[in-house]
């Protein structure tokens, strides 16, 4: 079998165990007694140590079996969690997302982990010293043994479900089955065989579980707790028929064989089973079965679920995206056509085309849309690990996860983000005990935010550590020529706070691995202007520091309000109009040289798009009264004075291109119905 077929699938799904490995230590380290994470983590890494011994990839896999054993002790009561597992558990997962990195790179995925390994196989043993470790090491080490054997250990629900239909007279059975080496539909075979036993019966746990079956995450045995209505030699002989099997053991269990599988592994024959029988044969099956256990039919949904996504190359989402944006401007021709030639079939026809093809435009946009939770989530574990090397206490908040981007935008904000927060780490949150000298917590906060305006999202990194040091920033900033002697008295504040974007600029007094080499946030504010975003920087000496990122919606088709400027069409777009209004030119205010108007018990600013454009087609001085917009960005709100409505419309964003970068207030163009090219206006820009 060509492998080569599925690296992509190997590598992406990979991924998203890694990702969901990371999460979940997370959670357990805030609460290491909770289970039900270990349990989630356990099958992560199951899951990917069988997709990685598959693929050939042996390395890996033993590194994930390694970790498998300790988190399996864990699950089942036998080893408490201390701050050295997480480490050791932390440094496997940092080796296994580089041997995977290595494999999107065309290597091997090969990586000398013996040292890690070798301190998952003392955390099993018991071997290890910690301030913990004392309670845990006898357990440890008779439990090290156990995990060989790896048995169905029965939950309390399940031990009560199975003592009484044992008080009640009926049958129960442990229930292994073998299927042959040349068995290729796992899946299916133990499905026929949950079908055999649910015929006569009630199946109370299956190990591994129905999800593990289901997607053949299993060697060749699988093991069964059964109630059953027939005898086991009727099991064995009704098992045997179905094809693939190469054998079958029926175990019948008492209440005392019962009561010693709350406590310990598989039963034995010597220990829980009246009754043994073993045959072998050559026959097939799959498994998709109901089971009384909540947590296993839970697991059938989640499966469920999973399979109904599939991934798609970007590539293919941005052609879809074009083709649609060739037929979304035919459509605004149709229309107009149809207005000027009044068929009534002919406008028929096109309203049912309009229609259709809005419900393809909101299925197209959510396709390139994703939750920047995709390039937050791998925060947290990063201002863990910085936090514990710069010894701070730090607290990372994120809201606004769920916000939504371009995919294009997601691929290239994470690095530029890494850089903020790294930054905010370093140099704004103080160590504990300066934080408490300062009369502050101990433990500091960063804020990560993300939401919409607009046609744009913002993203802001906002820390309550000590601020920019001004003085010290100017200092830097003369020293390295940035900025000269001269100048620095026509600075403001935000001016001087945005020197720490120029090139090679750095206040630390360390090189360390984490900064100070001043090859940081000039390439932050380099790989966001090349989104078509900006950064900008405010800062409270002594109270905090927030970096907030701009970014737009590149490609994109949005719902906007086009307007005439004497000859000149524009485009506003929806989401930044608050109202429309029709203004006597009277009611102007002029407050120190600027024009203002009365809106809503409160005085905001009149923009003259005329001037700022430099339009010589109109003029609203000639004007008795002014047609305005009110636009806003987050609290603040502008109205701007135009010459005349044309109407609501979708439109596709289109970038100006390289060669018209920056241009003020405009942030993009489109092409109308009738051919014609409108600018887009961009006000979060006017009201900046």
């Amino acid at each position: 079998m060509d492998m080569n077929a599925y690296l992509s699938m190997f590598i992406d799904e990979s991924n998203d165990h890694l990702q969901a490995l990371n999460d979940n230590l997370m959670k357990l380290e805030n609460d290491p007694e909770d289970i039900s994470i270990v349990q989630d983590i356990f099958r992560s890494a199951h899951t990917l140590k069988g997709m990685s011994a598959t693929m050939g990839y042996e390395d890996l896999a033993s590194l994930t079996h390694e970790m498998e054993n300790v988190l399996d002790l864990v699950r089942n009561n036998k080893l408490k969690m201390d701050s050295f597992i997480f480490d050791t558990l932390f440094k496997g997962l940092d080796a296994l997302e580089t041997m995977v990195q290595d494999i999107v790179e065309g290597g091997t995925g090969k990586a000398d982990v013996s040292a890690i390994v070798a301190d998952l196989v003392k955390i099993v043993k018991g071997d290890y010293t910690t301030d913990t470790a004392a309670s845990t090491t006898a357990t440890a080490s008779s439990a090290s043994a156990k995990t060989n054997n790896s048995g169905a250990i029965l939950d309390q629900f399940q031990s009560s479900v199975l003592k009484q239909s044992i008080e009640s007279g009926h049958q129960v059975f442990y229930v292994k089955i073998t299927l042959t080496e040349s068995c290729v539909l796992k899946a299916a075979r133990s499905y026929m065989v949950f079908d055999v036993l649910e015929s006569s019966g009630e199946i109370v746990k299956s190990e591994p579980s129905v999800e593990e079956l289901e997607q053949e995450k299993f060697d060749r045995s699988f093991t069964v707790f059964t109630i059953s209505q027939i005898s086991s030699d009727e099991i064995v002989s009704k098992i045997n028929k179905i094809s693939e099997i190469e054998s079958v053991e029926v175990s019948v269990l008492d209440e005392d064989s019962l009561a010693s599988l709350s406590y310990s592994d598989t039963p034995t024959s010597k220990n829980a089973a009246s009754e043994s029988t073993e045959v072998t044969s050559s026959k097939a099956s799959t498994p998709v079965v109901q089971i009384d256990d909540k947590k296993n039919v839970k697991q059938v949904s989640q499966a469920a679920v999973a399979n109904r996504t599939i991934r798609v190359d970007i590539d293919r989402l941005d052609s879809l995206m074009n083709l649609f944006s060739e037929m979304l401007i035919d459509r605004v021709r149709l229309e107009q056509l149809a207005s000027e030639i009044k068929r009534n079939d002919l406008s028929e026809t096109i309203e049912h085309m309009a229609r259709v093809s809005s419900d393809l435009q909101n299925i197209v946009l959510k396709l390139r849309m994703v939750p920047v939770d995709t390039v937050f989530n791998r925060f947290p574990r990063m201002i863990r690990d910085l936090a514990k090397s710069l010894d701070k206490k730090i607290d990372l908040v994120i809201t606004g996860a769920e916000t939504e981007l371009d995919r294009t935008v997601i691929d290239e904000i994470g690095d530029p983000l890494v850089h903020l927060l790294r930054n905010s780490v370093d140099h704004g949150i103080e160590t504990i005990s300066e934080r408490i000298a300062a009369g502050k917590s101990e433990t500091g906060t960063v804020h990560l935010r993300a939401f919409h305006s607009g046609n744009h999202v913002f993203i802001e990194v906002e820390e309550d550590g000590k601020g920019i040091n001004k003085d010290k920033i100017l200092e830097k900033a003369i020293s390295k020529g940035i900025v000269k002697p001269e100048e620095v008295s026509k600075l403001t504040d935000d001016e001087i706070h945005m020197l720490i974007f120029a090139a090679g600029f750095s206040t630390a007094d360390v090189i360390s691995d984490i900064s100070g080499r001043g090859v940081g946030l000039d390439v932050v504010r380099t790989k966001i202007t090349s989104l078509g975003g900006n950064v900008a920087v405010t800062s409270v000496q002594g109270k905090g520091t927030k970096f907030s990122v701009q970014l737009p919606l590149t490609l994109s088709i949005i719902s906007a309000m086009l307007i005439k400027l004497g000859d000149e069409k524009y485009a506003v777009p929806l989401s930044s109009i608050v109202e429309t209004a029709i203004i006597p030119k009277t009611s102007v205010l002029s407050v120190h040289g600027n024009s203002m108007i009365k809106f809503r018990n409160a005085v905001i600013p009149l923009i003259s798009l005329s001037n700022l454009f430099d339009s010589t087609s109109f003029n609203e001085q000639l004007e008795d009264e002014h047609e305005i917009i009110v636009i806003h960005k987050g609290e603040k709100w502008a109205a701007i004075i135009i010459d005349e409505f044309i109407g609501q419309s979708e439109i596709v964003l289109k970038s100006l291109g390289k060669y018209m970068k920056n241009v003020k207030g405009i942030s993009g163009a489109t092409i109308l119905g009738d051919g014609q090219v409108a600018l887009i206006i961009d006000p979060n820009a006017l009201i900046k």
